[in-house]
């Protein structure tokens, strides 16, 4: 399984945002839509073996929300980036009348949390890491299995309590480049590394002894 966990910190967390500004006044929900789209479609199919949650903290607890998309189960997700905001923003706006955790949509799960605990939580998970540009090479990176629970940030950076806990859970830092570029292409660029060593795998496995 490849899970992502993405720090959403300027999309209005009551979902109070119009599908006509996605990059301005929804906090760059069009770079959140995009690396959901990115995270799962193939091009004719989705990734079923692929969880994203997205930790909205743009207000303090009890406001923040996480959205955990199941990729064996989602349906409504289509490649554009619009309509894939608008999956999210109803999530939202439905999360207002639900004090716990609830199903919005079909493979598409909200729930009020504590983000330094989700973060927490997220990062104890087997081949955590942290993707950013101060990290070492993504192609020196070996982890000890084909499953991966990958943090990345939206377009601005994480913030001290988010660096605090990421950096009390001793997990590796990880870059794809010296550049700082779209968390879109991040999430694309792990998908195709892990592709191509799960390749290597199935083809070093099937050849003769």
């Amino acid at each position: 399984m490849r899970r992502f966990l993405l720090l959403a910190h300027r999309v209005p967390v009551s979902g109070e945002f119009t599908l006509n500004d996605l990059a301005g006044g929804a906090g760059r929900m069009d770079e959140i839509a995009r690396a959901v789209s990115t995270a799962f479609t193939l091009s004719n199919d989705l990734r079923r073996d692929t969880e994203v949650n997205l930790l909205f903290v743009a207000e303090p607890p009890p406001r923040a929300r996480r959205i955990t998309i199941h990729g064996a189960r989602v349906r409504y997700l289509n490649p554009d980036e619009r309509s894939t905001a608008a999956l999210l923003k109803n999530a939202l706006a439905r999360s207002r009348e639900f004090p716990r955790e609830f199903e919005s949509s079909p493979g598409l799960t909200v729930a009020p949390v504590d983000p330094a605990a989700a973060l927490a939580g997220f990062l104890a998970q087997p081949n955590s890491i942290w993707l950013t540009e101060s990290g070492s090479p993504l192609e020196e990176w070996s982890p000890t299995q084909t499953d991966v629970a990958a943090v990345i940030s939206d377009p601005y950076d994480p913030n001290p309590s988010e660096v605090a806990v990421l950096e009390a859970s001793g997990v590796p830092r990880i870059s794809i480049g010296p550049r700082s570029v779209r968390c879109s292409q991040v999430v694309d660029a792990l998908h195709r590394e892990l592709d191509v060593r799960e390749a290597g795998l199935r083809r070093r496995s099937a050849d003769p002894p």
